[in-house]
């Protein structure tokens, strides 16, 4: 015969019904949400949510864009000027071919200083114009030393330069040959003396109007620039042999003593 538990806790009825928490009427409003989004847990739900629904591709039958034509220099260079500059010259490798590293364009603005700062109308212009002739945004230069004469003190800025190469390079010596050196008033050549040790070839232009490019009915500041090529693998003669096979315009002889 078992023993009878003296704990009254042990011999007390338990309640099935007790024991199952009841819901409020809050809980039970709440239940069916909370279900749904427990049931829907795979992906977000919403426009724009991560792991939603990809966006429309492109139309497949959409007219793609033509291919860049290749610089009409750059091909000449290639196929023409190379080879009558090694015969020339008596250069047979063709990596010790004289040609254009890269074209730099430079705008002077020391004049525009006021104070501390450049002019605002002059800046907006000069910036607006190198973005527009050679596509590329320039960079403007600060003065590296102080000169009291001046009126100026390292850090200010005084220019503006672009510097191209590759494809750009190309078509913007192609436009400058073909459009813009043909505008200049009264024009006879270009100097051809204007090369340094290395080969490479400087001129200025007055106004940035020679470019077609530029609108100067809108233009507040007038200025002109400082053009360089820069040549490798080259020197004085080289240079302007190349220079002279890609069509640019230099002066002759008898024309610079007539401006001497």
């Amino acid at each position: 015969m078992s023993e009878k538990s003296n704990n009254p806790e042990e011999t007390k009825p338990v309640d099935a019904a007790a024991q199952v928490p009841q819901e409020g009427p809050a809980e039970k409003q709440g239940k069916g949400p909370k279900q749904a989004k427990e049931g829907g847990k795979g992906r977000p739900q919403g426009k724009g949510a991560k792991g939603g629904e990809p966006k429309a591709k492109k139309a497949e039958d959409a007219t793609p864009r033509p291919p860049a034509q290749p610089p009409r220099l750059r091909d000449k260079f290639r196929a023409a000027v190379a080879a009558k500059v090694g015969q020339e010259f008596g250069i047979q490798n063709r990596m010790a071919l004289p040609r254009i590293d890269k074209v730099i364009l430079n705008v002077g603005l020391g004049k525009q200083l006021e104070g501390t700062k450049l002019n605002p109308k002059a800046k907006q212009q000069v910036v607006q114009d190198l973005t527009v002739i050679t596509g590329q945004k320039p960079v403007m230069c600060v003065a590296r030393k102080s000169v009291a004469n001046f009126k100026l003190r390292a850090g200010y800025e005084i220019g503006a330069m672009v510097t191209l190469r590759g494809q750009r390079m190309w078509e913007f010596i192609d436009r400058l040959i073909n459009l813009a050196i043909p505008r200049i008033k009264d024009f006879r050549g270009l100097n051809p003396s204007s090369f340094d040790a290395g080969g490479s070839y400087s001129f200025g232009v007055t106004e940035q109007g020679l470019f077609p490019e530029v609108n100067m009915a809108e233009a507040e500041f007038t200025h002109g620039m400082h053009i360089t090529f820069v040549f490798r693998n080259s020197d004085k003669a080289k240079s302007l042999f190349v220079l002279k096979e890609l069509g640019v315009p230099f002066a002759k002889p008898e024309d610079l003593n007539k401006k001497n």
